[in-house]
């Protein structure tokens, strides 16, 4: 059997590693860090092209850190590396290729954590599963003969294709921009600019469409797909004629994973975990922490500053008396 964890904390991204970290700097021992993907942030490796700009702040969300994680600007291969070194200087397990079926919170006040591989006890626990680990899919159905050809990230695309992307935020912008070096890119959007992005991302895409290099089809609904006589996808328009596409891409963000929240017990608004100040849902014991508290969203210092703030509460309740905190981050 598995011996009783301090804590558990599910989901190994920013606000998952900023948990574990602050946890142990504060003196807290036995914590696990589960990853259902075979590596730390999973989502930053996945959904963020090669060389992407990574900031701090997202969307204008200015956020000065709190904790002992002192996280810059850079890119996805800089972000991945500061995290694996964070990582490499504290003893903290990290146990990949772990996926939670439930967390269920047992008479004693404890939780058994559920994963396919058996089960953990933990006094304490951590949600930290991202929006975009679950990403956004349309409302109309696709049909099952183009599912090939229809993607989430810029995996499967490939050269000299004519693809679309669905969707006006900074990883469609990034997608099509990225795409129209090799192939014929169109990106469409239901709205007629594209103010959700960050400026730079901004800038791109219009110089994109400007040059010719992607097209741009603003304030236009898709109503639905078909495959085409060639076997290709047929976007089907509110607002103009079909078109054919050999891919179609959409990134149109992420959602809570309400399902497994709720059937944790964890109630769920709008969208979003019930949680008091320090993080804490309406179960005593179980924390949810980075993007999913928030209704669009959060940046990467939000996370560490939720990472921070819950590992200070759980210090406090701790029986810490083999608690021996650092003074600094090593």
């Amino acid at each position: 059997m598995e011996k009783m964890h301090n804590l558990v904390i599910i989901g190994a991204g920013p606000a998952g590693i900023a948990t574990a970290v602050e946890s142990y700097i504060l003196g807290i021992r036995d914590i696990l860090l589960l990853e259902k993907d075979e590596n730390h942030n999973s989502t930053i490796r996945k959904f963020y092209k090669d060389n992407k700009r990574v900031d701090k702040d997202w969307k204008g969300q200015k956020v000065e850190l709190d904790g002992n994680i002192y996280f810059v600007d850079g890119t996805k291969e800089s972000t991945l590396d500061f995290f694996e070194e964070v990582l490499a200087h504290h003893s903290v397990e990290l146990r990949t290729h772990t996926e939670v079926q439930k967390i269920v919170k047992k008479e004693d006040g404890t939780f058994d954590v559920v994963t396919a591989q058996g089960t953990i006890p933990t006094r304490f626990v951590v949600v930290t599963i991202g929006r975009m680990g679950k990403p956004n899919k349309p409302s109309y159905k696709i049909p099952p003969k183009i599912r090939k050809r229809i993607h989430y990230t810029l995996d499967g695309c490939g050269e000299g294709e004519k693809v679309m992307v669905v969707g006006g935020g900074d990883s469609a912008i990034e997608y099509a921009v990225d795409l129209a070096d090799r192939n014929e890119v169109t990106i469409c959007y239901r709205r007629q600019t594209f103010r959700r992005a960050n400026p730079t991302n901004q800038k791109d895409i219009a110089e994109a469409i400007e040059k010719g290099r992607v097209r741009a089809l603003l304030g236009v609904d898709i109503v639905g797909l078909e495959e085409s006589e060639d076997g290709c996808v047929k976007v089907l328009f509110e607002e103009k004629e079909p078109e054919c596409f050999d891919r179609v891409v959409y990134a149109i963000g992420g959602t809570t994973p309400t399902g497994f929240l709720q059937s944790s017990g964890i109630e769920v608004v709008d969208g979003v975990p019930v949680h008091d100040e320090n993080y804490m849902t309406n179960i005593d014991g179980l924390y949810v922490a980075g993007d999913i508290t928030q209704e669009s969203g959060g940046s990467i210092a939000l996370g560490l500053n939720h990472g921070h703030k819950i590992a200070h509460h759980i210090m406090q309740r701790l029986d810490c008396k083999e608690c021996r905190p650092l003074e600094l981050l090593d």
